[in-house]
């Protein structure tokens, strides 16, 4: 087996070009890097995160979203076929959703599946099939949280950006919620649902993601989440304010 060597140190910044690490190094796959004969090389603007006699690439820019089966994801509906569903999902891929899975039976012939989803709405799924030659399959069984979103707002930020937003140990997406009251759900293709009491939570909310989006470098960042989150919200939680929506 050949030495392994990590070139950089850990929380390192690299560009596209920079070789990170020498050796057999056994991984998963990434978009973030690329292995040429022995050499692993960056693909993106990201920070290393070195583990052990391991690394990882965390992308610091970057707008789309990788599959994996199991994720959880959000998707759109943008296109409505026979027996099934097209949806984005933020991935260079479109991803298609068979009818059958969120209807528990077979399409009957010429029925309109329009009138359970329509282009424009969410729906929670699990990519259930996707092996990077053919389009992601989608599925809404096997989970309670799995189906068409009906209440809610649904917010976009950066794929890249899902770790953070979550934070170490949910500290972060913890923060978030008791800061604003709103109950959050993320998924793994950099989108959250979220039902605040307010649209003032909802406003509190969407600037706090922002933030995190722009400085998520940054350490001490949980911290400093809270303290503009209060400071926006007028010294007091949001899930105080008076101001109500969908109620």
């Amino acid at each position: 087996m050949s030495q392994q060597k990590i070139l950089v140190e850990s929380r390192s910044i690299v560009v596209p070009g920079d070789v990170i690490a020498e050796g057999d190094f056994r991984l998963s796959w990434s978009p973030y890097f690329l292995k040429v004969g022995e050499k692993f090389i960056s693909t993106v603007v990201g920070m290393v995160n070195v583990k052990e006699n391991s690394f990882e690439v965390i992308p610091l820019e970057g707008s789309f979203y990788y599959p994996k089966v199991g994720d959880i994801v959000i998707a759109l509906v943008k296109d409505i076929e026979p027996y099934g569903w097209t949806t984005d999902i933020k991935a260079p891929y479109s991803a298609y959703l068979p009818a059958s899975s969120l209807l528990g039976r077979p399409v009957n012939s010429g029925e309109e599946i329009r009138k359970f989803m329509d282009v424009g709405d969410y729906v929670i799924a699990k990519v259930e099939e996707f092996d990077r030659t053919t389009d992601p399959i989608l599925s809404v069984k096997g989970g309670k949280e799995l189906g068409r979103i009906n209440s809610g707002i649904v917010i976009d930020f950066m794929p890249n950006k899902v770790a953070r937003i979550i934070g170490k140990g949910r500290n972060m997406i913890d923060t978030l919620s008791s800061e604003t009251g709103c109950n959050i759900f993320v998924t793994q293709n950099g989108r959250l649902l979220a039902k605040c009491p307010s649209k003032v939570s909802e406003e509190l909310l969407i600037f706090a993601i922002r933030t995190i989006e722009a400085e998520s470098h940054i350490k001490g960042l949980t911290d400093k989440i809270k303290q503009l989150i209060r400071e926006k919200a007028g010294g007091m939680s949001a899930s105080n304010a008076e101001t109500k929506v969908n109620s």
